[in-house]
């Protein structure tokens, strides 16, 4: 959910701080907060949300920093917090293998797990991203995105998150082999070209399985509806 990478960037020339590499690869770099939401939910379960990338490399080697959380109002607490920091190095013309860590802050212990995994553009330019996380309680992770024009300024983002654990993980309230889903849609106008695009949509959150079973016992739902509003920026 990254097309910054391809549409963003700037150039810094080496030659002004380092004349011995002006034939290196140009250095770009970026920043997409793809999501800054408020999403409002049913009982007064308001959540805040973010998911960014920032990076720099060249484009045969990046560096990524990708941040993810929601913050539940009421209870005054994070419900995840997630970042990474990726390597993504080109295996086609379309797609990158990316190896990191991944860290979390989630209600109990730190945690920390490898990354491996996929990064590109699939037919019709829907964008991909399918990862590994590797620790003791390993999980996947896969991710699509498309972007859509209905005119030059709006853009309608229809996506979809599959978060599926292997093993059974009180910590993060899973169980295995019990999926969560998320689905959304969000309309976005662009009020400065690409770098400022405020928007509204819907989110849809679903538990399957064991881990539904769990947030059930624990007095939860297993899924949630959210209407939201937020601001796409780009620079």
């Amino acid at each position: 959910m990254k097309k910054f990478l391809s549409l963003v960037g700037a150039t810094v020339a080496p030659t002004l701080f380092f004349p011995q590499i002006a034939s290196a690869e140009p250095l770009i770099w970026g920043v997409q907060v793809e999501q800054f939401e408020y999403r409002f939910g049913e009982s007064d379960e308001d959540i805040i949300a973010w998911d960014f990338d920032a990076l720099i490399g060249s484009d045969e080697l990046k560096f990524v920093w990708r941040s993810e959380g929601e913050y539940e109002e009421s209870g005054r607490k994070f419900e995840t917090l997630e970042n990474q920091a990726r390597l993504q190095i080109p295996i086609s013309d379309f797609y990158d293998a990316v190896a990191g860590v991944r860290f979390d802050n989630p209600k109990g212990v730190d945690r920390i797990s490898g990354v491996l995994g996929v990064h590109g553009l699939a037919e019709q330019w829907f964008e991909v991203d399918a990862d590994l996380f590797l620790s003791e309680d390993p999980s996947a992770r896969f991710e699509v995105e498309y972007e859509g024009l209905i005119t030059n300024l709006v853009t309608v983002t229809p996506s979809i998150e599959v978060d599926l654990p292997f093993t059974d993980d009180e910590e993060f309230e899973n169980g295995a082999w019990g999926p969560t889903i998320e689905v959304g849609a969000r309309i976005s106008y662009d009020l400065v070209d690409r770098l400022l695009s405020p928007y509204v949509g819907v989110h849809y959150e679903r538990k399957f399985g064991e881990t539904a079973n769990i947030a059930e016992e624990d007095g939860g739902d297993d899924d949630a509806v959210f209407i939201v509003t937020g601001v796409k920026i780009m620079f």
